[in-house]
């Protein structure tokens, strides 16, 4: 009789109710756990639970029995309202109390024929003239919503006259027939068959058996890529993503060796390799790493170049993308196509974006008119930083970073000092609490959206080489490097605005540097900095100065493609840029936990920000560099440490200015401050506690709650007994409490780094 019973309870187990696809994953994402999570519970491949996910698959016995008491367990924690049926549910937030609520993007469907999603696509938008949808807190725009999933062959074996479906008002591609299929595709295997995820939803077969034959297909069937974001632009080359099953089935290794991971590429003799140079495709310098370039010497306007991203080699960086890597194709591509249709197809790293983004906006040439003949040549692009580097030797002492050419002849063991070299850095500078600062009960953290991004709009900065002027007068609007003497600078009494205000220059920092620390005497500063001074009421009188004449405002469309960017991926989450300071502390709470996938968008485009102002003072990798020598990063023309110099000054000085405005009107001082995030003592736990807003307005200048670049959000609060406690604990009466605001975790000794 046992037996019968165990068979009627594989019987029942076989077919163990199970709620539909986007209810799992709503479940799934509730309880916090991850793809991988669970499919090493149940002791399956990833892709099968996200092959359950999406309803592509149904779980079988004895998973599909384990899978559903999972699901049911999850479904008494986090029990399905109204709204869950379309979005999960935010993460809860010990500080600020949650009364905003977002409409989500839908769930993945089942996969559709194309006339099945042709049809669907028509059936929604005839439901949607008759019957208009309430509209939701925060609608998703067309690049971000999760479509219908769309297959086809490819865009030469279609049946004639077919046409693609618009699954969920998403296009692939946009207007250009040429890239009609997006800027990129996830390559994967699926039950033998090699499939490329586009965005919108569309996959396609790929009948490549080998990398070069891939990057033909890419190339002449595809049909991806972006179009150029200037006039004398470039088009974007198509990116293809390589999942580990593609890695496998085109003879590449799933993960790199140490050795290779320290060397950045696999070795020269790979058999991919010499099977690419046998069909006469090249690679860049960098060779075969996770981020390849593929090409062929160009032939008049022809493209015959393809990129590979092989997250799997790390080339999605945990630290910007998250968990982007590990994503189900569909997913990947969705994220990365939301990101290549904000910002631009991804390049290599977010740094390497942020400034290759910078180029494709400001093309260093342009086509001329034409001479007698008719004929048309390249001649320089103005307002571009032009083809050719600046040659090493020509570039300013003050403003090169140590073992330098220009530096070759200092002392070897020289420490330059502030009278020698450019100390433009972001904030780092905490102090004690003052006795009356310790009777208030909480330390609350306030940071600034994008405040490297505010920074670069509309700042002026060199577009050429400097020019060395002695005893210069200071022009404000003239980017340069000024040597100068700041130290009579007495932040106890400054101009705010037009009138003189009485501070307690001891709570504050000093603007001049970057640990807050007054000057002793004349220092290397940039153009910002100086023009600071001027308006804090004191007069400057340079000594000489490095300064740049031909300039322009070359970051503006820089800033303003990341700014829309960051906004539209915000708003997709739930956040307005024109919510009242409530409402829209309100609507950052869990907003990560609305779309995961969107919430790597926005952290990709803040890095992507950082990363790009790096890059203008990109230092020796390896390459058996040794001080004194040049390295390969002199030789591009966005090689710009004085741009990048100006822009942090401009960030710092922005700062500073709302510090000073904020403590002559309320007489509050920051405790600390860490680049863009400052913490003030409140009564409150929130910003609104200590921020002074009359009838919902801002002081003017000062910090306002907003997700504007510039604007300011709650970063976290903690208890001021908590900061004394830790202080004491290391011994540290000037740790940067700022620097572990957020969570409260401190791990060591604060160093600094």
């Amino acid at each position: 009789m046992s037996e019968l019973f165990d068979a009627v309870d594989a019987l029942l187990a076989s077919r163990a109710a199970l709620p539909p696809p986007a209810e799992r994953k709503r479940l799934r994402a509730a309880h916090g756990l991850t793809i991988d999570e669970v499919a090493t519970a149940l002791q399956v491949r990833r892709a099968t639970v996200s092959g359950w996910e999406s309803g592509k698959t149904e779980p079988r016995p004895p998973e599909r029995d384990a899978y559903a008491r999972l699901l049911d367990k999850l479904a008494e924690l986090y029990p399905a309202t109204q709204a869950d049926t379309a979005t999960p549910a935010p993460a809860p937030d010990p500080v600020v109390p949650a009364t905003f609520t977002a409409a989500p993007a839908p769930a993945e469907a089942r996969t559709l024929s194309t006339r099945e999603a042709s049809e669907a696509a028509v059936m929604t938008a005839t439901e949607n003239t008759q019957t208009p949808a309430p509209a939701p807190v925060a609608a998703a725009p067309a690049a971000a919503t999760r479509p219908a999933r769309t297959t086809r062959t490819s865009s030469t074996s279609r049946r004639p006259g077919a046409k693609k479906a618009a699954p969920a008002n998403t296009p692939a591609g946009g207007a250009d027939p040429r890239f009609e299929n997006g800027p990129l595709a996830v390559v994967d295997v699926e039950d033998g068959k090699v499939l490329a995820y586009c965005t919108g939803g569309l996959v396609l077969d790929v009948p490549a058996k080998s990398i070069p034959a891939l990057v033909d297909w890419t190339l002449r069937e595809a049909k991806l890529g972006a179009p150029k974001l200037s006039g004398p632009g470039k088009d974007a080359d198509p990116l293809i993503v390589l999942t580990e099953a593609a890695l496998e089935r085109y003879g590449l290794p799933v993960t790199l060796t140490e050795e290779e991971k320290l060397a950045g590429r696999i070795p020269e003799g790979h058999k991919v390799i010499k099977q690419l140079a046998r069909a006469e495709w090249k690679l860049t310098k960098r060779g075969f790493g996770p981020w390849a370039r593929i090409y062929r010497p160009a032939t008049g306007s022809e493209r015959a170049c393809v990129q590979l991203c092989i997250p799997s080699w790390n080339a999605l960086d945990t630290r910007h993308w998250g968990t982007a890597g590990q994503l189900p194709p569909a997913e990947l591509a969705r994220v990365l196509g939301v990101y290549a249709s904000r910002v631009m197809t991804p390049r290599g790293s977010t740094a390497v974006t942020g400034l290759e983004l910078m180029t494709a906006l400001h093309p260093p040439t342009r086509a001329s008119e034409p001479d007698a003949d008719g004929k048309r040549h390249s001649e320089h692009n103005p307002g571009s930083l032009g083809k050719d580097a600046i040659d090493p030797m020509n570039w300013p002492p003050c403003e090169v970073p140590d073992g330098h050419p220009v530096l070759k002849d200092m002392p070897r063991f020289h420490m330059r000092g502030p009278a020698e070299k450019l100390f433009e850095e972001a904030y780092d500078w905490a102090r004690p609490m003052t006795d009356a600062e310790c009777t208030l009960r909480h330390l609350v953290g306030i940071d600034v959206n994008m405040a490297f991004a505010a920074g670069a709009n509309g700042l002026p900065v060199g577009l050429g080489e400097a020019t060395h002027v002695t005893n210069p007068v200071f022009d404000p609007k003239l980017p340069g490097s000024w040597l100068v003497d700041l130290s009579h600078v007495d932040l106890s009494r400054v101009k705010v605005g037009k009138e003189w205000v009485e501070l307690d220059g001891n709570l504050l920092p000093s603007p001049f540097t970057p640990k807050g620390e007054r000057p002793e005497g004349p220092a290397w500063y940039a153009t910002p900095t100086v023009a600071y001074a001027q308006e804090l009421g004191y007069e400057v009188r340079p000594i000489e100065a490095w300064v740049r004449y031909d300039n322009g405002r070359y970051l503006d469309g820089w800033y303003n493609r990341l700014r829309d960017a960051y906004l539209a991926t915000m708003a997709d989450l739930g956040v307005d840029a024109d919510l009242a300071p409530a409402d829209f502390l309100a609507a950052m709470h869990g907003y990560k936990a609305r779309d995961p996938e969107l919430a790597i968008v926005v952290s990709a485009v803040k890095a992507t920000v950082k990363g790009g102002l790096g890059k203008l003072r990109e230092r020796p990798r390896g390459e058996n560099w040794r001080p004194g020598e040049p390295w390969r990063a002199l030789a591009r023309p966005t090689w710009r440490p004085d741009i990048r110099a100006a822009v942090i000054s401009r960030t710092r000085i922005n700062l500073h200015r709302k510090i000073v405005k904020h403590a002559a009107f309320t007489g509050q001082y920051p405790i600390a401050i860490l680049s863009d995030c400052v913490v003030y003592a409140s009564n409150g736990p929130s910003p609104l506690d200590f921020l002074p807003y009359r009838e919902g307005k801002p002081l003017p200048g000062g910090f306002k709650l907003g997700i504007n670049p510039g604007l300011v959000k709650w970063e976290g609060t903690q208890d001021v007994l908590w900061g004394e406690e830790v202080r004491e604990k290391f011994n540290a009466p000037e740790l940067n409490l700022a620097r572990y605001i957020k969570d409260g975790t401190v791990t060591d000794v604060d160093n600094g780094e």
